[in-house]
């Protein structure tokens, strides 16, 4: 039914355990697997006396280090159950457009991600991804917890 699936992945511990539900979700489906990984860009610092700025460039590196870090771990456990995988990394500081861009790029059939279910203040600061996800897709959402 499903032929491509795509993964957002942030390296949290919800996205490891989506993981193993995606790799095991494409085993059954005999379905691909697509990764994305999305690096929040290097927030700009209002200038002040006492603000410390920090280095653009280091902040780069390590965001994509980190990016790379969590595709290969999908990478792995695909790898290790016989499921075809690719993995995309981009930047945004809009996550929820490159997720819907991937899925549309990819061919994908179904979007699995994890929802760390923020409630009251936190959902209302701090947004939710899979919400933003759900409102501009067509495709399936399949949320995991």
């Amino acid at each position: 039914m499903f032929k491509s699936i795509l993964l957002p992945t942030d390296g949290s511990q919800l996205s490891e355990r989506a993981t193993e539900t995606a790799v095991r979700f494409a085993q059954l489906n005999g379905a691909k697997l697509v990764a994305v990984s999305v690096i929040q860009p290097f927030p700009l610092v209002p200038m002040s006396e006492a603000v410390v700025v920090p280095d653009a460039a280091i902040f780069d590196r390590h965001a994509d280090e980190y990016a790379r870090n969590c595709l290969d771990r999908v990478a792995t456990a695909a790898r290790a159950a016989g499921v075809p995988f690719e993995g995309v990394m981009t930047q945004s500081a809009t996550p929820y457009e490159e997720i819907v861009k991937a899925a549309e790029q990819h061919g994908c059939d179904i979007i699995l991600m994890a929802s760390h279910g923020r409630k009251g203040l936190n959902k209302l600061f701090l947004g939710s991804e899979t919400q933003k996800v759900l409102a501009h897709t067509t495709l399936p959402v399949l949320v995991l917890r």
